[in-house]
């Protein structure tokens, strides 16, 4: 079995040597620098785009995961809705024809939508001080982090881009607050393996969770446990509905999944997957009774529709492996599962 990762950066001018020669350095900077320019800069992805109109997201998928947001809201006796990172407003406009006396508001770069119901607050900024329910679908996905590799000599090096090409390179040791994170939750061994550094996302997170104490809070995502980690990391891209190579130039999505339990561990919150919190709020794939084809044709095959996509909202190996870490006010111990 390798040694994990070494501590001890090597001597300034052996590293300048090996990964510096030959090389023009106005245009590669950190993954993390183009990733945030690329989807958050002046002319970024997220400035001009929908991500519906690139990919799906559960809220696309079916009406019904509105109504598992409903009657989450419903259960706690919330009278509030905050959804941060809403996209086109589609899950806030959902839930808006399933019960308009919520108070609804999202939290975007973009402005709001035209069609957005009156009715629903929109901001830029991240909320502070609300009681009721603080919701974030696949928002943490899309939070720029550093991406980092163990080299041939098992030194945990920043990965760096040509951010004119997309090619990458190996750049400096890493150290202090990555080091540590890396250490607790994505621990490497063999070279070649990559990681998504999560400190930005658990400080983004434990941020919207300290700034409103009484909520709960609940973000879900794309994610993974320490048992799981990927091998090379899981950074991609997305552009009109097609998983392409990595791009940074603003046209396409950039995400990587999130390593959830260090987000839980960030906020002391728990884990659990889409299908079984789903399922708990009423919300399963059961097919209607086929004796209603003959008496309701209609009816059966649209509630027969409506059962397929929520089937697939719990899908396991799709939407249903989603990971949603909930922060209830009072919560003092973590439980992970």
């Amino acid at each position: 079995m390798h040694d994990q990762v070494s501590v001890t950066p090597p001597a300034p001018e052996d590293d300048a040597e090996r990964y510096g020669a030959g090389v023009t350095e106005a245009s590669w900077v950190p993954l993390r620098t183009a990733w945030e320019q690329s989807l958050y800069g002046e002319r970024g992805f997220y400035r001009h785009n929908r991500p519906a109109d690139h990919f799906r997201t559960s809220p696309q998928v079916a009406a019904s995961f509105a109504e598992a947001v409903v009657a989450l809201a419903r259960d706690r006796n919330l009278s509030s809705i905050c959804d941060i990172g809403a996209g086109g407003g589609e899950l806030l406009t959902q839930v808006h024809r399933i019960d308009p006396d919520l108070r609804l508001t999202g939290v975007e770069v973009r402005p709001p939508p035209e069609d957005l119901p009156q009715t629903i607050g929109w901001e830029r900024e991240m909320p502070t001080g609300l009681t009721g329910l603080v919701f974030a679908n696949e928002l943490l996905d899309n939070i720029p982090c550093d991406v980092v590799e163990l080299d041939f000599d098992r030194w945990c090096r920043l990965v760096e881009v040509d951010v004119l090409t997309g090619d990458d390179r190996l750049g400096p040791v890493v150290s202090g607050d990555q080091w540590a994170w890396l250490a607790t939750w994505w621990p490497m061994t063999e070279p070649g393996q990559r990681a998504e550094v999560g400190i930005s996302r658990d400080a983004l997170w434990a941020g919207v969770c300290a700034a409103n104490p009484q909520a709960l809070c609940v973000c879900v995502d794309y994610g993974h446990l320490a048992a799981d980690r990927p091998w090379g990391g899981s950074l991609s891209s997305y552009r009109g509905g097609v998983q392409t190579a990595v791009a940074y130039d603003g046209w396409h999505d950039i995400t990587a999944h999130v390593a959830v339990d260090s987000i839980a561990a960030s906020v002391t919150a728990t884990v659990r997957r889409q299908r079984d919190v789903l399922m708990e709020l009423g919300i399963d794939g059961a097919r209607p009774p086929i004796e209603r084809a003959h008496a309701d044709p209609v009816g059966y095959l649209r509630d027969l529709s409506r059962a397929s996509d929520r089937a697939e909202l719990i899908a396991a190996g799709g939407l249903g492996d989603f990971v949603w870490v909930s922060r209830s006010p009072g919560d003092r111990s973590a439980c992970v599962r």
